[in-house]
């Protein structure tokens, strides 16, 4: 992932709408300069963190950063208003896994899915790992990122998406409800699963019948057995 270290050529790559991860000022900083950072990196919906002196310093490798430090992503996040009309999209609640991540856009794009939609915070980002894990599918498929899962779920729902949650509490099994033609699918984040408000936005919340004694899967097998499961039906349909 590439570092950009110095005020001026963090200026220069928010205005030329360059991919950044996120960026990190020193605490106690401030002053013109730096928020004009702040203000386009907000414009450009660039997370911007406080993080101690030290930590800045062990990602540019110098202690002339002059406060502030930028992570660059491997790839640039769409925007949902590109992808809100898509039949499926999949959004993911907290995956903080790299490979979990990168696996489930290999497979969203496999099956069919428009997009993929990722919160801001409690997330993996777009970073190399991810792209070696997804193994292409970034190349083809749009990764966005939202600042709230739930006025995006919202959202989704004014266009007319039905919101399917997958959840091992859920009551409806996976394979046994009728999809929507416009269809999200949400899901949870390793070992938490779906966050309490999220579930309340979901319109259906689906489970996968588990025969052994464990009660649900590694994320990112579950999402290729939801997703494909709802190819299977939009095949059968066409």
């Amino acid at each position: 992932m590439p570092v950009l270290s110095g005020i001026h050529p963090i200026a220069e790559a928010l205005r030329a709408a360059t991919a950044l991860e996120r960026i990190l000022i020193a605490q106690g900083a401030g002053g013109p300069r730096l928020q004009e950072i702040i203000d386009l990196a907000r414009k450009a919906g660039v997370p911007v963190r406080f993080e101690p002196r030290a930590a800045l310093e062990r990602l540019a490798g110098t202690s002339a950063h002059q406060g502030i430090v930028a992570l660059g992503a491997s790839r640039k996040y769409a925007d949902v208003e590109d992808v809100a009309s898509a039949d499926l999209l999949v959004i993911l609640d907290g995956v903080e896994d790299p490979h979990n991540l990168g696996a489930i856009i290999r497979t969203a794009h496999a099956a069919g899915a428009g997009a993929v939609i990722i919160p801001e915070r409690r997330s993996a980002s777009l970073t190399d790992v991810v792209a070696k894990a997804a193994a292409g599918a970034l190349e083809h498929l749009p990764v966005a990122r939202v600042t709230n899962v739930n006025r995006t779920l919202e959202d989704l729902k004014s266009r007319g998406y039905w919101i399917y949650g997958l959840d091992e509490r859920g009551t409806e099994p996976y394979d046994k409800i009728d999809y929507a033609k416009q269809a999200v699918v949400v899901l949870g984040g390793e070992g938490k699963g779906l966050h309490e408000q999220v579930r309340k936005h979901c319109d259906v919340l689906v489970r996968i019948p588990m025969a052994g004694r464990i009660s649900s899967l590694n994320v990112s097998v579950a999402a290729g057995v939801v997703l494909f499961e709802w190819r299977r039906r939009r095949v059968a349909a066409t």
